[in-house]
This record gives structure tokens, sequence and C-alpha cells, in this order.
């Protein structure tokens, strides 16, 4: 099992890094707000799992060890393969999750990519408390919803690819709230910016 990886930053694509290590390039699936807050050209420490299938081996990539923990409790629930499992921490933050799962929260389950309402039941029921309690005050609600959640990945992946925070933030402003997934509200900011860089 590889679990940690330290390499230099060879090469970012929207989802997925090539970290050079011991000689060898390792390509390591991440969520795009991920890629983009790696540095080119400099090393790095990604905490990994390593998903062996028949015909293929592929290494997911997180920013810390407790993202890497509920991707594997992710992984236990039928249903969910690991290009969901990484969705859903590419769409929900670990302890937004942990609340969604606590509370029952299927519409917050139902943001993820490829998820629908008998999946986000199934991840409810079979994850129970597996994930353990959020960070903040169990009985106090995230002030991060969802919605939050994918503008922040999405100023973050703004971010890396070159305009200020304040600039993103106000792109990102009018189109908060309507519902878009990650992808969608990237490519709508970008349109907003026009391509000018702040």
């Amino acid at each position: 099992m590889i679990s940690l990886l330290r390499g230099t930053v060879a090469d970012i694509g929207l989802g997925e890094v090539v970290i050079m290590a011991g000689g060898l390039g390792f390509t390591v699936n991440v969520t795009p707000a991920f890629a983009q807050e790696l540095p080119r050209g400099e090393e790095t420490t990604i905490h990994t799992v390593l998903v062996v299938r028949e015909d293929s081996l592929t290494l997911y990539g997180f920013r810390s060890a407790d993202e890497r923990r509920v991707f594997d409790t992710l992984l236990t629930v039928s249903g969910i393969g690991p290009k969901i499992a990484l969705a859903a921490l590419a769409v929900l933050s670990p302890d937004d999750l942990r609340r969604a799962v606590r509370d029952q929260d299927l519409a917050a389950l139902q943001k993820i990519p490829g998820v629908g309402k008998k999946s986000a039941q199934r991840m409810a029921l079979e994850i129970g408390d597996k994930l353990g309690t959020p960070a903040a005050l169990p009985g106090i609600p995230s002030q991060q919803s969802p919605s939050s959640a994918i503008d922040q990945e999405v100023k973050a992946a703004l971010v890396g690819l070159g305009w200020s925070e304040a600039v993103a933030a106000r792109a990102l402003e009018p189109l908060s709230g309507q519902g878009l997934g990650a992808a969608d509200l990237l490519k709508a900011a970008l349109v907003a910016l026009g391509g000018h860089r702040g």
C-alpha cells in the first residue's frame, strides 16, 4: 500500500498530478482544487490510496490523512467506487460529509456527482458513525453549506490559475447560490472574468 508520496510536482492537470519520486513519475488522481494548490516544480507530500483492480493500479491523492480516511470509508459503501468517493471530497469537506451523514442530509449527499437518492440513502445508512464527529461542536451545524464548499473549491482553482483572491471572490459572488456544480461554476466564473488577471 502506498500511503504517502513525497516528490517533485512535475505536471498538473485538472484532476491529476504527476509526482516525480525515486526517478519515477507517479500519476495521482486528485480533486481539481487540490491540483491547483500544488506548486509545480517544487517538492510536496501527498497522502495517497492505491486502488488495485484486475486491470489497473490507480493512485488517489489527498491534502490530509483525514481526507484519505474519509475516502477509504466511502469505498466501503456498496455502489461507491473511487471516482465517486473522490468527487465527494471535491464537493464536500470531510466535516461537511460527516454532518450530512450524521444528519441524514440526503440533499447534501446528492450534490455529489454520480450519487442519486438511493445511493445517498445507502451512504447515510452504511457509513453511520464510521466517519466520526465533525471537528466543530457536534450540535452546531456547519457555517459552510455544500454550495459554499463548492465556491471555496472554485475560488481556490481560480487563484491557482492566476487570479487574485479578491478578483476570484468578486467573480463568484453573483454566481453563488445558483446550485451549479464545481465544473459549471468554474466555467461561469471564467466567462465572467473574461481572461483578465487580477
